[in-house]
C-alpha cells in the first residue's frame, strides 16, 4: 500500500484556490445568504419567510402564498447592541447544490485475492446533489450586559459525482498480465454524501472507476467499486 503525499498536497491545493476566491467574492449558496426560509422558534410554529441578510443585522419578512409582506416584522442585529436578547430560532432551506469536489483517497476492497489497496490517485470530479442546512441564531450576552448574536451552521446533502482522474497500472493491478506500469486515464462516477462546514463540504463517496485505456479488460479494478473520502467547495 502506498500514498502518494504530491497528489494529496496538489488535490487539497486546487480545493484551497477555489475556496479562496469564493471567499473573496462572498458568492457561496453555502453561506447564510438572503433568500427564502422555514423559520422555527421556541414560541412559533414553523413558518415561510424570505431574509434580508447583510453584514449588520437580518431583515425577516413574512412570506404567504408565494407573496412576500412589504412589511418587515423581524429585525436582528448582528453587531453588538443594547436591545433585548431574542429567543432562538432557527432558519432552515433545501437547495440544489454544485460543487467541485476531489477523492482525497479511496480503498479498494480485495479482489482475485489479492490485498486490498488505498491509493491516492490525482482525481476531480463535478458533484450535484440535493442540500439540507440550518442556521441556527442564538443570543448571547457580553460581560459589558450588551447582547450579539452567533449563528451556527449545519447542512448535509446527497447526490451525484462524475469526473476524470488517474490510476497506476502495474504488474500488481493487472495480475502480471502488464510488465511495465505507466499512469492510466480513467472515468470516476458515483454517490456521495457530504457534512457542509461553510464553504468546505467533507463526505463518503462510493463510486467505480472506467479505464479508458485498452487495459481495462486486465485491470482488475476496472468497474469494481470503491469507498473513498472527498472534499468539495461550491460553485453556486
Amino acid at each position: 500500500m502506498k500514498i502518494n503525499y504530491r497528489h494529496i498536497i496538489i488535490s487539497i491545493s486546487v480545493i484551497g484556490l477555489f475556496s479562496s476566491c469564493n471567499t473573496l467574492e462572498k458568492a457561496s449558496t453555502h453561506g447564510f445568504i438572503s433568500g427564502y426560509y422555514k423559520l422555527k422558534s421556541e414560541n412559533k410554529n414553523i413558518e415561510n419567510v424570505y431574509l434580508d441578510v447583510t453584514d449588520d443585522q437580518i431583515n425577516v419578512y413574512q412570506e404567504k402564498k408565494g407573496l412576500v409582506d412589504q412589511k418587515q416584522f423581524l429585525n436582528i442585529p448582528l453587531k453588538t447592541t443594547d436591545s433585548l436578547i431574542f429567543d432562538q430560532m432557527i432558519f432552515k432551506k433545501q437547495s440544489l447544490d454544485f460543487d467541485l469536489t476531489s477523492i482525497i483517497f479511496k480503498y479498494r476492497p480485495s479482489v482475485y485475492g489479492l490485498p486490498e489497496q488505498l491509493t491516492t490517485d490525482l482525481n476531480i470530479a463535478l458533484y450535484t446533489g440535493w442540500r439540507h442546512d440550518s442556521y441556527e441564531v442564538k443570543s448571547k450576552l457580553s460581560p459589558l450586559g450588551k447582547s450579539y448574536y452567533k449563528i451556527n451552521n449545519r447542512g448535509y446533502d446527497f447526490g451525484i459525482f462524475a469526473g476524470p482522474g488517474t490510476t497506476l497500472i502495474s504488474p500488481f493491478t493487472t495480475r502480471n498480465n502488464r510488465p511495465d506500469e505507466y499512469n492510466g486515464m480513467i472515468i470516476q462516477g458515483g454517490i456521495a454524501g457530504f457534512i457542509e462546514l461553510s464553504m468546505a463540504s467533507f463526505g463518503v463517496a462510493l463510486g467505480y472507476d472506467y479505464l479508458l485505456s485498452q487495459d481495462r479488460n486486465i485491470w482488475i479494478y476496472n468497474n469494481k467499486p470503491w469507498v473513498g473520502f472527498v472534499v468539495g467547495i461550491a460553485l453556486n
